[in-house]
């Protein structure tokens, strides 16, 4: 938004001691909150949650009462977080809630509740009355949007803009998978994971799957990216215990720029998700991320993927499946020519969903709702007009808030796309 004219501001949580109270990036201002988030039980998710949300409503009442806001942009977790934009509401800003992750399926899925439970019950609940206090919603995939509407809100009231790769970063490239017919020895078979380090992501079932593919794919190298975890350290216990020291690299948390570099030294991706209610419905970006740096992935095989991707395009493994994944993995190793195919025809799907498109889906999206012309844009853009629009972004954890009107939030400072839209 910040490169259409817009003034963006992000609100977010300081990750570490060391970032800054306040600062700007790449036009955008960031205020981080000093108040770090901790996993832990129910108790605690909901403790942090709601203090955040008491101190996001706070800041955002107080800055609309400053400057009007024209749009508030909330991202998920929580849902109620659509709360902090009750002033600004008032005052006439739309707002959109931002459903990145389902709650109640994520909430089911990291604490094994039942789907009948009170807990879960709760969730849909918020769910179903944050909905109907945005003006629109969006997500992140067909999967999610049937699951939504089918409980919470009439399904036009719910779009699809998809993740997907910043392509100044992940610049689209060719596959650059071997060609030779035969797999090579000479040197490491790298298996790449990089994202966050939970249970629910599978990790370990990665190297369980390492663990019997060694015997054939000696020269095989696990290499793993991420915020080390309480749930890394269980697994490099099981790195230990499976005697694979030598072929598990755990090389900590990396920029996305880093990411993009080690995706172009790795043979394969693997997005190793054990099976829950959760998984079956996500589209991990990372499958993009690999894709559009010319990479095989071997993915599970769940409705938020096939929905976009047949086995021509990926190798599917199935949900949770150690066996499965193991011979993927194999399969990728001995067959470098026909994983080349399969990684040109992934890169068409890749390309029909690029953030540039996406982008433009969500700038379109805004201006209906905004009732903002291409027109008005351009001359704001051009300076011609008085002034643009202004967003606010409040995030936990990955989340945040977005007010329109001068300010946007979203993802990490490194993961936020600004749009700007001037309003005429």
């Amino acid at each position: 938004m910040a490169k259409e004219g817009a003034i963006v501001e992000v609100v977010c949580l300081r990750e570490t001691d060391l970032e800054p109270h306040r600062e700007s990036f790449n036009g955008v201002d960031i205020t981080r909150l000093s108040m770090k988030r901790r996993r832990g039980g129910k108790v605690s998710y909901f403790l942090q949650y709601g203090l955040f949300i008491l101190r996001s409503a706070a800041l955002l009442a107080w800055r609309a009462c400053q400057r009007r806001y024209d749009l508030v942009h909330i991202h998920n977790m929580p849902d109620i977080l659509v709360v902090s934009a009750l002033v600004p509401k008032l005052l006439g800003a739309k707002v959109i809630l931002d459903i990145h992750d389902p709650m109640p399926e994520l909430m089911m899925t990291i604490f094994g509740s039942r789907p009948r439970s009170f807990a879960v019950w709760l969730l849909r609940s918020l769910e179903k009355w944050s909905l109907r206090f945005a003006d629109v919603a969006i997500t992140t995939n067909e999967a999610c949007r049937e699951l939504i509407s089918t409980r919470s809100c009439p399904v036009e009231k719910i779009r699809v803009v998809m993740n997907s790769p910043d392509e100044a970063i992940f610049r689209d490239r060719g596959p650059s998978t071997r060609r030779s017919a035969e797999p090579e020895t000479s040197k490491p078979f790298v298996i790449m994971y990089h994202g966050t380090l939970v249970e629910r992501h599978g990790l370990d079932l990665a190297v369980l799957a390492l663990a019997k593919v060694r015997a054939r794919i000696p020269n095989a190298e696990l290499r793993i990216f991420g915020r080390s975890t309480p749930f890394l350290e269980q697994v490099m216990d099981l790195v230990r215990k499976s005697e694979l020291c030598d072929s598990v690299r755990y090389l900590g948390p990396k920029k996305l720029e880093q990411i993009a570099e080690a995706i172009g030294e790795c043979d394969v991706g693997v997005i190793p998700n054990r099976r829950s209610t959760f998984t079956e419905l996500v589209t991990p970006t990372r499958i993009f991320e690999f894709l559009c740096q010319g990479k095989p992935v071997i993915a599970p095989r769940a409705r938020g993927v096939s929905d976009y991707f047949s086995s021509e395009e990926l190798v599917f493994f199935e949900l949770g499946d150690v066996d499965d994944l193991a011979a993927k993995i194999e399969y990728v190793f001995r067959h470098p020519q026909e994983v080349v195919r399969m990684v040109e025809r992934g890169q068409e799907v890749y390309r029909a969903h690029k953030w540039g498109s996406e982008r433009t889906r969500f700038v379109n999206l805004v201006s209906a709702l905004l009732k903002v012309t291409v027109a008005c844009m351009l001359l704001s853009n051009a300076g011609l007009l008085g002034r643009g629009f202004s967003t606010a972004h409040f995030r936990l954890n990955p989340h945040h808030l977005l007010a329109a009107g001068g300010r946007i939030g979203g993802r990490r400072e490194a993961e936020v796309e600004r749009r700007s839209i001037p309003v005429s």
